[in-house]
């Protein structure tokens, strides 16, 4: 079997592994570093702005000296590990906490332009060629008498962000890890939870279309793969039973067909070599006959049954009296009956009793219960044919006094040329077909048929079928 659904999803776990960390190597480091130079850079801006308006507003309206000033801004860059510059419009440093004040030496930053920043309060370079690494500045204006007087400038060295954002970034990378490995789990689930069973029903689904209809498999889930797994276990195991009902019904019919079939020949060559005299041809051709009405009965069941099947579709359903039916059907076996001294008491509800069915059916019905009912029934006996109603059913009774059906078989009567030990020595033209086209029949007009029997004692079969409107309406 190509495992390739395994594969694939193996190539997407790849797959999603080198994006992610593609992803978290080329966006998350320009992102964090962004953002931490923004934050830093507003936490700076707010003492900037502060400055300005408190101590380098002091210094410019005379309200306190430069000495003093310095003061406040060396204590205020340590803490803010930064360096605090006042600088006046024109480049001149005013202030630095990186130097000693001396107001005689004047330093002058060249090319100093505090609109480079543009529509932002900071910018990161060199500024202006003043330092020798990269350093983030935050410009706050001072103004006095709604004029700029100079610039509150902090400088925080970037290396000390750029370490900041490689913590953080490590922490993005180890995280990363820990959820690429801990996706495994999804791997390893979707292996036990899916692979494996859809393996095993992919497989057993390949012993089927191999003809191995007896392969079992069992998938350890509650879900709709465990689900999957018990429909086609139970979809082989009735494809199976049907099998060996199709070898075993094969193998009747075979069985059924080469009896008579080599009856006839033994007959037929023993007539033809001389072994049977002519004198005797007369009673030998009455029993081949026999066997060919045989075969005939045999191929005329095998036909019906083979209609049957079709559920319900070849019914012809009409409003008919079954009274007349059980008569007419009861009358043909008079002959039968004589032979055998036996009598068919008729307990019939009404004159007339119309029912909604397929009449030939239903006559097939009753000829097959009665031919049963009289085959096994003992000489001098009564078999009672009884009808009664209930709601809008009319259930119909055969009942006989003969041998009965031993308990063990009377689940197996149904089945295709099922016959009881029993009868198979009391009645050797038989088909075994006849109770399975009675149920056929009473299946496929929507009813039921049971049987009650008791061996030594007799049985009666009853089955039930839809009253017509009629005889609502007499009612």
């Amino acid at each position: 079997m190509k495992k390739t659904l395994y594969l694939k999803f193996i190539l997407a776990y790849f797959i999603f592994g080198v994006f992610s960390f593609i992803i978290v190597t080329t966006f998350v480091p320009s992102m964090t570093r962004e953002h931490l130079i923004w934050e830093k850079a507003e936490d700076l801006y707010v003492e900037a702005a502060r400055i300005s308006d408190t101590y380098a507003a002091g210094l410019y309206a005379s309200e306190t000296d430069l000495e003093t000033v310095k003061d406040q801004l060396d204590s205020l860059a340590v803490y803010l590990d930064s360096t605090i510059r006042i600088i006046n419009p024109s480049g001149r440093l005013v202030l630095d906490t990186g130097m000693t004040l001396n107001v005689e030496d004047e330093i002058v930053i060249e090319n100093f332009d505090p609109t480079a920043t543009g529509s932002a309060y900071y910018m990161v370079n060199d500024f202006f060629g003043n330092f020798d690494s990269k350093m983030l500045s935050v410009f706050s204006p001072i103004t006095y008498n709604y004029r700029v007087k100079g610039y509150v400038v902090i400088h925080c060295d970037m290396l000390r962000i750029e370490e900041s954002c490689n913590r953080m970034l490590n922490i993005s990378y180890i995280t990363l890890v820990i959820l690429l490995l801990l996706s495994l789990i999804i791997l390893i689930f979707f292996t036990e939870m899916v692979y494996i069973p859809l393996r095993k029903i992919t497989y057993a689904t390949e012993q089927y279309a191999a003809g191995n209809m007896h392969y079992e498999f069992q998938v350890e889930s509650d879900d709709e793969m465990g689900y999957l797994a018990v429909c086609l276990n139970f979809m082989a195991s009735q494809i199976a039973s049907a099998e060996d009902d199709q070898k075993k019904f094969i193998a009747n019919v075979s069985h059924d067909f080469r009896s008579p079939l080599t009856s006839i020949r033994g007959y037929l060559e023993a007539m033809i070599d001389g072994t049977i005299p002519p004198e005797m041809h007369d009673k030998y051709l009455g029993i081949v006959l026999n066997e060919t009405e045989r075969l005939t009965k045999l191929t005329n069941s095998l036909l019906s049954l083979n209609n049957l099947n079709t559920k319900g579709m070849l019914l012809k359903r009409t409003d008919f009296d079954l009274n007349s039916i059980i008569r007419s059907t009861a009358a043909s076996f008079e002959g039968t009956c004589r032979k055998k001294t036996i009598a068919i008491e008729m307990i019939l509800t009404g004159e007339a009793m119309y029912v909604n069915a397929d009449m030939e059916k239903i006559q097939q019905v009753l000829y097959n219960l009665l031919d049963n009912a009289i085959k096994f029934s003992h000489h001098d006996s009564v078999i009672k044919v009884e009808t009664s109603v209930k709601k809008n059913k009319l259930f119909v009774s055969v009942k006989d006094t003969g041998i009965g059906i031993p308990k063990d078989d009377l689940k197996l009567i149904w089945d295709r040329f099922y016959k009881s030990d029993y009868s198979r020595g009391k009645d050797k033209k038989g088909t075994g077909l006849g109770l399975s086209i009675v149920k056929e029949i009473i299946n496929c007009h929507g009813e039921h048929i049971n049987v009650i029997s008791t061996e030594g004692a007799g049985s009666e079969f009853i089955f039930s079928l839809l009253l017509a409107d009629s005889n609502d309406d007499e009612d």
